[in-house]
């Protein structure tokens, strides 16, 4: 397992992370035997870092992990998330202090490595302005205040939603991380412009926001909510969270990818994961799993390194040409 530095937080951490919620539903779903293997294995093979929320199946990747973690007495790195809601009678400090209280019970923790903001900004179902998260007695003031009680190390955001909003938040340089969307059918975050003509959601200038701040980039839906791995959608395959597309969209995009690159350089998924770990501006991939074989199959991946040029200019070619007439 290779690891890298998460931003400012001068953490390091595994390039896989391992996911706990919905899509994939292992920690949700599985036995419990299964979850114990899948932890385990995770940990012989380097994984450091767990990522989770209590929107998670209401609640129930953080019962799980607490005990699970608990049980094994494995050591991993942690990640929860708060949401808040708008225009509710107890407001946003009460909301969120309430939110972790009841995370950090459930995981049976006194505290952990980073909370993130979970609600989307500017656009999308509970979507946050700028103006929420800044204001005083928001979500920032009450992160910060919580943080300087102990009760977790590092401030983190979720970059989707509207790109303009994402990035008046992170030039803030309040956040020491962002939770932030791409892989190969949208790698707009890491482009300054999107490429002309894009029809999906544009994330682009969010990953240069956060190299000005030393905000550490953790990648998600690095599978595109199972659309990358397979043409079979699985039973916990979740739907997109942009803009601009659906899951029969991203087929045909992914489709364009199969017949040029075909498993020249792994599985599906394994391509999927070495196309973003080849962004070395990218700490890490947060992984959602439904079955060992999957992580095992994400394992071999991460070991195969990051794409060869040539690929990476294939797949560009493609992004630039394919997406928008198909």
């Amino acid at each position: 397992m290779n690891y890298r530095t998460l931003g400012r937080t001068e953490l390091e951490v595994s390039e896989v992370v391992f996911g706990g919620g919905w899509v994939g539903g292992l920690l949700i779903l599985a036995d419990d035997e299964t979850k114990r293997l899948a932890l385990h294995r995770a940990h012989e093979a380097g994984v450091n870092w767990i990522d989770t929320a209590p929107m998670y199946a209401n609640g129930r990747s953080e019962e799980a992990l607490g005990w699970l973690l608990s049980e094994s007495g494995l050591d991993f790195h942690l990640s929860t998330k708060v949401w808040v809601e708008r225009g509710r009678a107890d407001g946003i400090a009460a909301q969120i202090e309430r939110g972790l209280t009841s995370s950090l019970g459930r995981l049976r923790r006194d505290s952990v490595d980073l909370v993130q903001l979970h609600n989307p900004i500017g656009e999308g179902d509970g979507a946050l302005d700028p103006a929420d998260v800044l204001m005083k007695d928001g979500v920032v003031d009450t992160l910060e205040r919580l943080r300087d009680r102990g009760l977790f190390t590092h401030i983190g955001m979720t970059a989707l939603g509207q790109r303009t909003g994402i990035i008046e938040l992170l030039d803030t340089g309040c956040f020491d991380t962002a939770q932030v969307y791409y892989n190969l059918l949208n790698p707009t975050a890491a482009l300054a412009h999107p490429p002309a003509d894009w029809p999906g959601h544009d994330f682009s200038g969010v990953i240069d926001a956060c190299k000005r701040h030393g905000t550490g980039v953790m990648n998600i839906r690095v599978f595109a909510a199972g659309v990358i791995p397979t043409d079979v959608p699985h039973e916990r395959q979740g739907p997109p969270l942009t803009r601009g597309s659906d899951l029969d969209v991203e087929r045909v995009r992914m489709r364009a990818i199969v017949d040029a690159l075909g498993e020249r350089h792994g599985s599906r998924a394994q391509t999927g994961l070495r196309y973003v770990l080849s962004n070395p501006d990218i700490a890490c991939a947060i992984v959602g799993l439904a079955e060992l074989s999957q992580l095992d199959e994400v394992i071999a991946g991460q070991a195969m390194g990051k794409l060869p040029e040539s690929a990476l200019s294939e797949l560009e070619d493609i992004q630039k040409s394919s997406f928008g007439r198909r």
